[in-house]
């Protein structure tokens, strides 16, 4: 089976898009799409991504965006995955509107296209709704007891305050937590350092795929928790491994808005 493919990255965190628009027969049933993610998201013989994005038609919105992590595992939602999906559809003229919806398995997203004075895609705005945040909870991990902050805006996230991020050993205790018996569908983990009011900087380990450069979804959780403690602003730059996010409340809403970019495009063969 030939595909035809787009890879994409919103500050470093890289997916490859599949477009079941234009390619409407191309036959990538819900049993064999964990295998074709994993296989495709393979830095080594695959493409190499984070994971799987699929563009697909909606009988609620104007878009419908499905997401598969590197290890073949469907996740509800990606903040950088949607900036660069509304980049795609923008780009390849699959819509001309600046303000859309795309459903998600967290529901539908308005996004809004910012572009630059010459016309083109600069950044992406997305309205990620109003995030759940419950109480802290306490877990032994390594004999250490660590306080975490459980939020949901879409998927699941666990938010720990730290020092030092660069020294972190982010692998030791992010699969461990994100494994945690609190989280039966598993979770994203940030681990936030406080700057001042209005910058934090995020490490983030992501469910289904281990450390990655950002996530958006991750840095609204880290700065609703941030808001919610009276420890930030509502108007945050959040500063991750592969480059800064701007997350803003308005009302009770959160937003996100950064770059998004194409890297390049290709037909790969799978058997």
């Amino acid at each position: 089976m030939k595909i035809l493919f787009t890879k994409m990255q919103g500050l470093g965190n890289d997916y490859i898009y599949i477009d079941k628009i234009r390619n409407k027969y191309l036959n990538l049933t819900n049993d064999i799409l964990p295998r074709v993610s994993r296989y495709l998201s393979n830095r080594h013989f695959g493409v190499g991504a984070d994971g799987v994005i699929l563009i697909e038609s909606s009988n609620v919105a104007d878009f419908k965006m499905r997401i598969f992590n590197s290890d073949g595992s469907e996740a509800e939602m990606c903040g950088n995955g949607i900036r660069c999906f509304a980049k795609y559809v923008y780009d390849n003229k699959l819509t001309t509107k600046e303000v859309f919806n795309i459903e998600t398995l967290a529901g539908i997203k308005n996004v809004k296209i910012l572009k630059s004075k010459e016309g083109l895609v600069q950044e992406v705005e997305v309205n990620m709704g109003k995030p759940k945040i419950e109480k802290d909870l306490k877990i032994n991990v390594f004999n250490k007891m660590i306080t975490l902050t459980k939020v949901n805006i879409g998927n699941p996230h666990a938010i720990i305050f730290a020092r030092n991020l660069d020294n972190l050993n982010i692998e030791k205790y992010g699969s461990i937590i994100e494994n945690n018996k609190n989280f039966p569908n598993r979770t994203n983990v940030e681990f936030v350092e406080i700057l001042d009011r209005n910058l934090i900087k995020l490490r983030v380990w992501e469910r289904g795929s281990k450390e990655t450069y950002a996530c958006g979804t991750g840095a609204c959780a880290a700065v609703a928790t941030c808001v919610y403690k009276n420890l930030c602003d509502k108007n945050v730059k959040v500063l991750l491994k592969g480059g800064e996010l701007n997350i803003s409340y308005k009302k009770d809403d959160i937003y996100m808005r950064g770059i998004a970019t194409n890297v390049f495009s290709g037909i790969i063969d799978i058997e």
